[in-house]
């Protein structure tokens, strides 16, 4: 009966996973409203901003709210907030309303982000929790896969992209009548963290590196999954159902680079992987400077999606024991660090139209490389952290 009640509640933890990958539909929502209102780089990358910046204002927030009411109601209330952006884009469709939508979408992923890991500590524990963890950001990665998929599939069906927002939000909906009925023993909460203890944090020059190397990661992934269908129109001159397709290959081999990442960084250092990753993404994107070619754009963004797919983790676990006494704090702090996904993109369509190339873009990928080309020598062996 244990058993039984244990699989039920990760299921639904499962597909509050899924809902939780919704957020990574900006990227190609992004390409398709340039399109619709004739935006500029600049304007239409706006879009990613409002998702992302909400990261920055909401984390910490979010984790007094969770002591306040519970993990798996936030998480509720996360799925929520989440479908109601779903729900904006079918009852008007604007750029003003496409705006509110994704800031909705934001806010509802910074509670997501903040409240499902650690609502996933009280079904499992042990060995149990890595794996478990790791198999919900590969459901997460699903979704991010499908969502350019399914865009594609509405144009040629339907002729209407925005069919996605709907069928996202029927599974949304289920997320959250199944967790509704799921009970959950939450284990309680001794201190809670406030915006002083984190930000306090950042006078520790290890924690401020690696709270900017997240930044600069987000910017990497995100601006990638805007970028990319953008380059091979521009290049290829390929149409915008078909070239979407890009951001799925992105997603695709984020998620193989998570699921071999766990297996590989158990046999090798995590400071030789990390620099083997930052390599895989620099030869990448020097490539973008370069490539005309669809395949071998295809190939580029492949490579970076696997090199970024363990960047994170690496950083996080990096932060987390360099300072093992202040993981609440340090959570959040790293959390908030995500809000890089809204400044790096906007810079990308500022570059990218002074120059009236996606280029600028390129450049703006290459400049976060180079940051965390940096970091590298700060990266130590996990067993050597804490000394």
């Amino acid at each position: 009966m244990n058993n039984k009640n244990t699989l039920t509640q990760l299921i639904s933890v499962m597909l509050a996973f899924f809902t939780m990958g919704f957020v990574d539909l900006v990227g190609i929502a992004t390409n398709y409203i340039k399109n619709d209102f004739a935006l500029n780089d600049t304007m239409a990358n706006l879009m990613p901003s409002m998702v992302f910046l909400w990261f920055l204002i909401f984390s910490v927030p979010t984790g007094m709210l969770m002591n306040r009411i519970g993990r798996r109601k936030t998480v509720l209330l996360s799925i929520v907030v989440t479908i109601m952006a779903l729900l904006v884009p079918l009852l008007h469709y604007s750029f003003a309303m496409m705006l509110v939508a994704f800031s909705l979408l934001g806010i509802g992923n910074t509670l997501m982000q903040v409240s499902l890991n650690p609502l996933v500590s009280n079904i499992v524990s042990g060995d149990r929790l890595a794996s478990t963890l790791t198999f919900g950001q590969f459901v997460k990665a699903i979704a991010s896969f499908l969502a350019p998929i399914i865009a594609a599939w509405a144009v040629i069906r339907f002729g209407d992209w925005k069919m996605l927002f709907p069928i996202f939000s029927v599974i949304g909906v289920i997320a959250v009548i199944a967790l509704n009925f799921t009970k959950v023993k939450e284990m309680p909460v001794e201190h809670q963290s406030t915006f002083g203890e984190c930000l306090a944090l950042l006078k520790d020059t290890s924690i401020l590196m690696l709270f900017l190397g997240i930044m600069m990661h987000v910017g990497i992934d995100v601006g990638v999954n805007t970028t990319a269908p953008k380059l091979l129109i521009e290049r290829t001159g390929m149409a915008l159902a078909q070239a979407g397709y890009a951001t799925s290959i992105y997603f695709l081999f984020r998620t193989v680079g998570s699921l071999s990442g766990a297996f590989i960084l158990a046999k090798y250092s995590s400071k030789t992987f990390f620099l083997v990753s930052i390599t895989m993404i620099g030869l990448a994107i020097l490539g973008l400077f370069f490539v005309q070619g669809a395949i071998a754009i295809y190939f580029c963004i492949a490579l970076i999606g696997f090199g970024n797919s363990n960047i994170f983790s690496i950083m996080f676990s990096q932060a987390l024991l360099h300072l093992p006494s202040r993981n609440n704090e340090i959570s959040g702090l790293m959390i908030m660090g995500l809000a890089g996904g809204a400044i790096f993109p906007l810079l990308m369509g500022i570059v990218s139209d002074a120059l009236k190339s996606q280029i600028g873009a390129v450049i703006v990928l290459m400049l976060c490389l180079i940051y965390l080309a940096f970091l590298s020598p700060r990266i130590k062996d996990s067993n050597k952290v804490a000394e």
